[in-house]
């Protein structure tokens, strides 16, 4: 009995981690989306700029 209870207690301690770095990584990828979204608009607004511009 003994046996199974230190097995749950290393998954448990196992999964807690695993499910942390998923978070992480889940974290960096939306940060990654929030710039290129970012970054879209910035050219977006450079070329409607450029294109103002290029009328005149």
């Amino acid at each position: 009995m003994k046996n199974i209870r230190v097995y749950l207690m290393t998954l448990l301690v196992l999964l807690t981690f695993t499910l942390s770095s998923c978070e992480l990584v889940g974290d960096i990828f939306e940060a990654g989306m929030w710039t290129m979204l970012i970054i879209i608009i910035l050219i977006v607004f450079l070329l409607v700029w450029l294109f103002r511009k290029l009328r005149r």
